[in-house]
Parts: C-alpha cells; structure tokens; sequence
C-alpha cells in the first residue's frame, strides 16, 4: 500500500514506536528522516533497505538541543523535502516514588519528554504547509495519572497540553495535530523499566492492559490516516480514559484502594 504521506520526520526513530512506524512508512513507499540521540547500524540497514538510500536520512542530535533539532530539519528538508507527517517520539521514563525521584532526574524527564516536543515541533512547523500533520506521542499516563509517574507524568500531561495548544496555533495554516496517547507498549524502555517496576505501578498499568508493538502501531497508523486528534490504541485504554472523563472519584477510590492494600504505612 502507497503511504498517504511522501516525505515523513520521526524523532526517537532509532527503536521503539518510532522505528516500527518508520519501517511501516519506509516499506509503504514514504521518504524517511529518523531523528535519535543514537541510530544504530543495524537500524540505519533495515531502514536504507526497506526505502532505498535515498530515501531516508538520518540525524544523531540530543532532542534538547533546540538549534541542533532546527538545522536537523532544514538538512532533512533539503534531502527528502518539507515533511508531510512529523511525528515526535522521543522519550525516556524514569519510575520512581516522588521523594525518591531527583532534581535532576526530574529535569532530565521533563526536559526530553516536554521540551524536546517542544524543540521538535518549533523545528518542523516553519517547512509544514497545508495538509500536513504533526504527531505528538504522549501516553495515556497524559491523560490518567500513576503511581511513581511524577516526572513522566508531568512530563507527558504537559505533551498533551502542548499539543491541543499548537493545533489551534496551527489551524490558520491548515496544519493538522495529533496527539498519541498509548497504554504500556512492550517497548525496549518498557522491558527495562520492568525488570525495576514498583509492584503498585505493575498492577495499576493492567488495569489499561499491556500491547504489542504490532497492534500499537497499527492503531496508531490507522488514528493518523483518519485525522484523529485523540489516538488511544487499545480498548481497556479508551474505556479507562472514558471512565476517568465520566466517574473521577470512582477510578480515584479504586486506585487508592490499590495503594493501600499494597503499602505498609509507617
């Protein structure tokens, strides 16, 4: 299948939800730009394989580095041209109770998970003309918050916000917004945030169910080609989202019931 888009922009494309999406685009005949603090040869490989050398193009940059990220876009805007679907998947998350969590460990969260969607958009929106669309991957812990998620999800709830705010700042110029906002995907940062996991944490997050990347990614793909803002991928999710819109107290007793049950009070 041709890939509606031509020219496409991934952050965080070097693993994860960001490269799955880029090997579903490159494989449908999109141009790819990967964007990644590290691409590895291997991904670089299956990437130039599955779009052809020229194209895809890749750009090692920190996503908190705002004039890094901007000339990563004007370079990618000259090789593979403006990008018709930009999407925004770097990130990192630390899992930690609040007291424990650092000032810097804090900042380190909020500075590549908020900021870099920042830097990101800044960058890509001055070559975006209409009919495009920029992607912001938040996470449902931006729309439901979580036990030892303080920084992630300050971080991702910001995204969100972002995000709703930039489609209305962009709708003059006929630039589209989504932003996605996925359960627990079995990602690599999520295999290795698991070997660590706080209990509490582990059996809240089942409550909206675990994916694979396959079934992730495909909603993900299917919420972008139909325009969605809000892409939910899983049912437990969306009925979670729905139920914390509907009944707020009922979720918050469940969850602090959750809590307590689990958590020796000293």
């Amino acid at each position: 299948m041709k890939s509606k888009w031509n020219s496409i922009y991934i952050s965080g494309g070097g693993s994860g939800i960001g490269l799955y999406l880029a090997k579903k685009f490159a494989a449908d005949g999109a141009k790819i730009s990967i964007f990644d603090l590290r691409i590895s040869e291997e991904v670089r490989g299956e990437l130039t394989q599955l779009a052809g050398a020229e194209a895809v193009a890749f750009h090692e940059l920190d996503i908190c580095d705002s004039l890094a990220v901007s000339e990563a876009a004007e370079q990618a805007a000259a090789n593979i041209g403006a990008p018709d679907l930009a999407i925004n998947c770097a990130g990192i998350q630390i899992s930690k109770p609040f007291l424990e969590l650092s000032a810097e460990e804090f900042s380190r969260v909020i500075n590549i998970n908020l900021i870099g969607s920042r830097n990101f958009a800044a960058a890509v929106l001055p070559h975006m003309g209409s009919g495009s669309r920029l992607a912001f991957v938040a996470s449902l812990a931006g729309l439901i918050s979580n036990y030892t998620y303080a920084a992630y999800n300050a971080s991702k709830f910001g995204v969100v916000g972002l995000a709703g705010a930039v489609r209305m700042d962009s709708i003059a110029r006929g630039i589209e917004v989504s932003v996605i906002c996925p359960p627990e995907v079995m990602t690599p940062m999520v295999e290795e945030e698991l070997k660590t996991m706080d209990p509490i944490t582990y059996e809240l997050k089942q409550v909206a169910g675990t994916l694979d990347l396959d079934t992730a990614c495909n909603e993900i793909f299917a919420g972008l080609e139909k325009g969605d803002f809000y892409i939910i991928p899983g049912f437990r999710a969306r009925m979670i989202w729905r139920l914390t819109r509907w009944f707020p107290g009922l979720l918050r007793a469940k969850t602090d019931k959750i809590i307590l049950a689990n958590t020796k009070i000293v």
